[in-house]
């Protein structure tokens, strides 16, 4: 099984971690179907995905996999849309974009991974007892307006009864990534992190966690698999089998202890000691990140929707099954 990442490396390094691929199985990868994957980024948001890969799911299934970083929802759409990618895992509100624009060749998701965002929200002390009104009146380093991260935090403020906009201030000047580095250097009262910061700034005791925008914000479907209508109608026994190796990735993750899934996918994050990444696949696990089923909830769906109207970045609603394609995650479940 081949992999594949881009040679520059961003200064979002405190967020994604090492490109470099290494596979825990070597394989003769002449006689499986070649599969190119468009991730968003390179997290370990996505675990069960990098246990396929370590524990040799696609293999089996037939596959040679190589995964790409896109570094972006747009590059991957990009991705896809001009054929130098079959499957692209990103959030679904990026199709639902895509539909809205009138793509004719419409991007249809066919696996769901993750059932919560996968942010927290870091305070300069501990807070036992954060409660969300605590932010009124602070400054908050956010994420890229229209971005998921932001609008997931905005609306969690609106549905505690905050005014994202009067009753504190978002700063959201500061690039993706780089947020942790300008917490550190004393910019803002609170961050929003993904992980590896997130822990990474408790351990330099400059941050404390106290609270999960994947609980606070309930099931929303942050990231799914995706591909073209066109390549699903003439590749669908690829398709199925990649899903089938995604839900042995997750079966995996939920039947095996944080240690022992993080020393599978140790390999994909050498520049992460062992002890962070099992303290990471842990806060994943508890709360509930990863779905147990593939199949794309309707409920998620729709609370996706909410968000994004509520952020102000849906022109009209979409119907679920215009987007959805249930098919592939029923049969591997």
């Amino acid at each position: 099984m081949k992999k594949h990442f881009p040679v520059f490396f961003l200064s979002a390094s405190l967020l994604l971690s090492s490109l470099t691929p290494i596979s825990a199985q070597a394989a003769n990868t002449s006689d499986l179907e070649p599969v190119t994957l468009s991730e968003v980024a390179h997290s370990i948001f996505y675990t069960p995905q990098y246990v396929a890969y370590e524990q040799g799911y696609f293999i089996d299934e037939g596959l040679d996999v190589t995964i790409t970083t896109a570094f972006g929802a747009d590059k991957v759409m990009a991705a896809l849309l001009s054929d130098s990618a079959q499957i692209g895992l990103m959030g679904c509100e990026s199709t639902i974009y895509a539909y809205n624009e009138g793509v004719t060749d419409t991007v249809l998701n066919f696996a769901q991974l993750t059932q919560r965002a996968g942010n927290f929200l870091i305070a300069r002390e501990a807070m036992p007892d954060f409660q969300w009104e605590d932010l009124k009146g602070q400054t908050v380093l956010g994420g890229r307006k229209g971005g998921m991260p932001e609008m997931v935090f905005e609306y969690i403020l609106k549905e505690q009864g905050i005014d994202p906009v009067n009753d504190l201030t978002i700063d959201q000047s500061i690039d993706f990534g780089s947020t942790g580095a300008a917490f550190t250097g004393g910019l803002g009262d609170f961050t929003v992190e993904f992980e590896p910061s997130a822990t990474a700034l408790e351990q330099e005791g400059v941050g404390y966690v106290v609270a999960s925008l994947g609980i606070d914000s309930g099931y929303v479907p942050y990231t799914s698999y995706c591909c073209k209508s066109s390549y699903l109608d003439a590749h669908s026994d690829v398709v199925q089998k990649f899903t089938n190796a995604l839900q042995k990735g997750v079966d995996y993750v939920l039947t095996h202890t944080p240690e022992e899934t993080a020393s599978v996918i140790a390999p994909q994050f050498s520049e992460s000691d062992l002890e962070t990444i099992t303290t990471i696949v842990n806060r994943y696990l508890i709360q509930d990140t990863w779905k147990p089923s593939l199949i794309f909830d309707p409920d998620h769906f729709s609370t996706l929707q909410d968000i994004l109207e509520s952020a102000g970045e849906l022109t009209s609603r979409v119907p679920y099954d215009a987007l959805i394609v249930t098919d592939y995650a029923d049969q591997a479940s």
